[in-house]
């Protein structure tokens, strides 16, 4: 099959007039037994350098549920340890030991040749397409803002003031900072591409926390830069807001393809809010904790809130959680898969 002719790519141009297209967010994650498999004999780091390991667990989620797109596995903080960050994952999340205090702070991290620095990242590309060569690759990065709060808070956090009040203390360093990540951000997704990914998606896991107008100026001014210089590679771009409901009028003019829908919202309102972009998402991770009949429910109660769903990419509205149960997931990918033909059945 031709990857670019899959429901999942379709969708993304919103031109999918087949079976509906899923994927999960962290869905090669520690709910599955066969990734805690891997997991005992590597630590997380070790695993996100090795192109073998990231081949092996990227496969094992498609393979057991017949998601329609794979995704790399790495951490968006990946990109910042060749920079210069000391990046740690101790349990509880990750840590930069050398976090950004002050303006002078930021002239410390280095541009970087991406190619160079992080060919793991690269060569487990190249890797799971040999395994996987008709499943549609998604590479993926953090968004510049996103990766200067863990930059400047050192760790993970609720709120992130520390940040926030950098931007408006010291905007000229901001500035600098952001504009460095967005160009490292930009080659590293240019060279995923080069190396076989087939989409991209950026990650704003944190600009939910921002006012509309800082939004507007230190998350999507930015993540607009990446994306522009990504158009020439013709690949589908993918942009997820954690809580994006505050930033709609924002995101008309986000040159991608689709943006990701956090489970707070709903997805059609986006949708038409947004008429021209498809959407991806939204089902609240804690639904899987309830009975398969319960997620069926769910999730066909929000496909049958869509206008459209030639530009529907099923997900959820979050990260899959540990220990949610294996029947759920697989409860949930029939149901998206068989949805439109229940349909079809029942008009």
């Amino acid at each position: 099959m031709d990857v670019t002719a899959s429901s999942f790519i379709s969708a993304c141009y919103g031109r999918n007039e087949g079976r509906l297209p899923i994927w999960i967010m962290r869905q090669a994650g520690r709910y599955l037994p066969e990734y805690r498999a891997v997991r005992e004999r590597a630590t997380f780091q070790e695993l996100c350098r090795s192109p073998q390991l990231i081949a092996e667990v990227v496969r094992q989620p498609v393979e057991r549920f017949g998601f329609d797109a794979a995704i790399l596995f790495s951490d968006i903080l990946t990109v910042l340890e060749p920079m210069g960050a000391d990046v740690s994952f101790p349990s509880g999340g990750p840590q930069i030991k050398n976090p950004i205090k002050s303006p002078d702070d930021v002239n410390r991290l280095k541009d970087v040749d991406v190619e160079e620095t992080l060919p793991f990242v690269l060569e487990g590309i190249r890797r799971i397409k040999q395994v996987m060569p008709q499943v549609p690759l998604i590479g993926f990065a953090g968004s510049p803002f996103t990766l200067a709060c863990y930059l400047i808070e050192g760790k993970g956090s609720k709120n992130f003031d520390a940040p926030k009040r950098f931007l408006h203390e010291h905007p000229r360093a901001a500035e600098q900072l952001l504009e460095l990540l967005a160009d490292v951000i930009g080659r590293y997704l240019q060279a995923q591409v080069a190396a076989g990914a087939e989409a991209v998606q950026i990650f704003e896991s944190w600009g939910g926390i921002l006012s509309r107008d800082d939004f507007t100026d230190w998350s999507a001014r930015l993540v607009n830069r990446i994306f522009t210089r990504l158009k020439s590679a013709r690949v589908p771009r993918l942009f997820f807001v954690n809580n994006v409901s505050p930033y709609l009028d924002a995101l008309k003019d986000i040159d991608c393809e689709v943006i990701g829908v956090d489970y707070r919202v709903d997805m059609n309102q986006v949708a038409r809010a947004l008429s021209g972009k498809s959407v991806q998402g939204n089902l609240d991770p804690a639904v899987l904790f309830g009975t398969p009949e319960h997620v069926v429910e769910r999730a066909t109660r929000i496909l049958d809130s869509m206008d459209n769903l030639d530009s529907v990419i099923f997900n959820l509205g979050h990260g899959i959680q540990p220990k949610t149960p294996l029947e759920s997931v697989q409860a949930l990918v029939e149901t998206v898969h068989n949805y439109r033909r229940q349909s079809c059945r029942t008009t």
